[in-house]
């Protein structure tokens, strides 16, 4: 496993990290022993840094419940970071975060079901954020209040990132990149380099797709992918996959095209970690395999004249 500093947050991270939205049950029902060894097999193979947010899981927190039970016991060893703004809001009953007190409660609710103290990233979780003054307000007096080590926002919107970074107080984002979207080079990412934000890459495995197991037939069951199974939706994933053969030559012997894909994400230059899901033990240890390759100029070029997606 290599580790990277997560930007101006000063955390050291591992550079494959685990994101924790699957094991809440969204992506498919996972048991909740199986959800408890996979979290734990990753900590036995170097990952350092945890990702949830209080909106994952078929309830809401389920998913921060889970990686609580399994963590506090080594809660030295281990970063977890965490999401506010979405909770219960796919259920209908959206907070309104009219006031920093909802945050404020939210912080406290999640430090609960983390079993913790302090959350060592804690992110704004609504993307395209118009006004951050509240948010920012609340996190800077969490942090004085020593509930939260760093903060951030996960999105994929420069102007939001830009609006949340006024102060230069914003530690790291979350952002959407892989080789099935490398829209973020152009924009998002220079300018994490510039300001020295942490960056946690999620979908680096295109949901799925750039693990190879999807074909033109696979029928989606689980929450977060039933919209693939039909219309524009099913079109965009058959796009998808398309691309995801094209760039199987990225396969060779002791490299997945999943984990070719993870070192692909690592190469760029303003990427401190990926947070690839996992829902059991083994996907955990190959994901954390990516880690110790690397991708290489060669591949890089010959992926450019392949074209984006």
């Amino acid at each position: 496993m290599q580790y990277r500093l997560l930007g101006k947050t000063g955390l050291e991270v591992s550079t494959i990290s685990m994101g924790c939205w699957g094991i809440g049950g969204q992506w498919g029902p996972v048991e909740e022993s199986q959800a408890l060894q996979t979290i734990r097999r990753a900590v036995e193979v170097g990952i350092t840094l945890f990702d949830t947010a209080d909106a994952y899981g078929m309830e809401p927190g389920y998913s921060e419940e889970v990686v609580g039970k399994a963590l506090h016991e080594i809660r030295g060893r281990v970063l977890i970071a965490t999401k506010v703004g979405n909770f219960a809001r796919r259920f209908g009953h959206p907070l309104p975060y009219t006031t920093p007190h909802h945050i404020y409660l939210c912080c406290d609710a999640s430090l609960y079901r983390l079993r913790r103290d302090v959350i060592d990233l804690y992110q704004c979780h609504i993307g395209g954020l118009e006004d951050p003054t509240l948010f920012l307000e609340a996190f800077e007096r969490l942090k004085e209040r020593g509930k939260i080590r760093a903060y951030g926002i996960s999105t994929n919107d420069l102007d939001a990132l830009r609006r949340f970074n006024q102060q230069d107080t914003c530690g790291a984002c979350q952002l959407d990149y892989s080789l099935l979207n490398r829209t973020p080079e152009q924009d998002i990412l220079p300018y994490c380099q510039e300001q020295n934000i942490g960056t946690l890459i999620r979908g680096p495995l295109g949901m799925g797709v750039l693990t190879g197991k999807f074909t033109p037939q696979t029928v989606f069951t689980d929450e977060v992918r039933q919209g693939w199974n039909d219309g524009e939706g099913r079109e965009r994933f058959l796009k998808r996959l398309s691309y995801a053969e094209r760039v199987r030559f990225v396969e060779r012997p002791g490299r997945t095209l999943a984990q070719a894909a993870l070192q692909f994400v690592l190469a760029h230059p303003a990427v401190s970690c990926a947070i690839p899901g996992a829902k059991s033990p083994e996907q955990a240890e190959a994901n954390a395999k990516a880690a110790d390759g690397s991708f290489t100029a060669e591949e890089m070029e010959r992926i450019n004249r392949t074209g984006t997606m």
